[in-house]
C-alpha cells in the first residue's frame, strides 16, 4: 500500500485507489445514494442536498480524525467504484472506529469491497494504531456480512442504530490480541 497525500490518495491496492472526497464527486455519490438496490439496507435514499452534506461531513472527518469515507476508483482507469473508509461511530455510548463500504451495483461481485475494506483495516491498525475496528451491518445484508467475515471480523452484539437492528462485527489488532493472552 502506498500513500500519496499530494494527490488526495490515501491508499492503493492491487486494483483500487482510495482518495479523499471532493465536491466534484457529488454526481457519482448521488448515483449511489439514489439506487434503491444499493441503499436497500439504509434508512432512506439521499437527496442532492444530503449528498453535498455527506461530502462536507467526510471532509470534516478527514480534517478532524485523519480518516473518513474515501472515494474508491479503479487504479488504472480512474473509474468511480464506490466509497470505503473508516469513520468514528458511537454505539450505546461507546466510541469506536467503523469500516464502511458501499460500491456501485455494476461493480458488485468483483471483490472490490473486500479488497478496499482489507486495506482500510490494515491502515487502521498499522498507521492509525486503532486497537479495535468494527462494522455495523444489517444482518440481512449478506454481501456486507461476507465482506466483514472475509477481512476477519466476527459478529458480536446486536444494537439499535439509525432506527434499525444492526450487528456489530469487529476485530482487534494483533497487538491487543497478544496482550490478552
Amino acid at each position: 500500500m502506498m500513500k500519496h497525500k499530494s494527490s488526495g490518495t490515501i491508499l492503493t491496492t492491487r486494483r483500487i485507489r482510495l482518495r479523499t472526497m471532493r465536491d466534484d464527486d457529488e454526481e457519482n455519490l448521488y448515483g449511489l445514494f439514489t439506487d434503491r438496490e444499493v441503499m436497500k439496507y439504509y434508512p432512506s435514499l439521499k437527496s442532492r442536498r444530503e449528498t453535498k452534506e455527506w461530502i462536507a461531513w467526510n471532509k470534516r472527518l478527514a480534517k478532524g480524525y485523519g480518516v473518513s469515507l474515501w472515494i474508491a476508483e479503479d487504479k488504472e482507469t480512474g473509474a468511480f467504484l464506490g466509497q470505503c473508509g473508516i469513520v468514528p461511530q458511537t454505539v450505546n455510548g461507546t466510541a469506536m472506529m467503523e469500516i464502511g463500504y458501499m460500491f456501485a451495483r455494476r461493480h458488485w461481485g468483483c471483490g472490490y469491497a473486500t479488497e478496499a475494506a482489507k486495506a482500510c483495516l490494515t491502515y487502521g491498525f498499522q498507521t492509525k494504531q486503532y486497537g479495535r475496528i468494527a462494522a455495523l451491518i444489517d444482518p440481512e445484508n449478506l454481501a456486507s456480512v461476507r465482506v466483514a467475515e472475509k477481512i476477519g471480523m466476527a459478529a458480536g452484539e446486536t444494537v439499535n442504530k439509525w432506527e434499525r437492528q444492526l450487528t456489530v462485527f469487529d476485530i482487534t489488532s494483533d497487538i491487543e490480541r497478544f496482550s490478552e493472552m
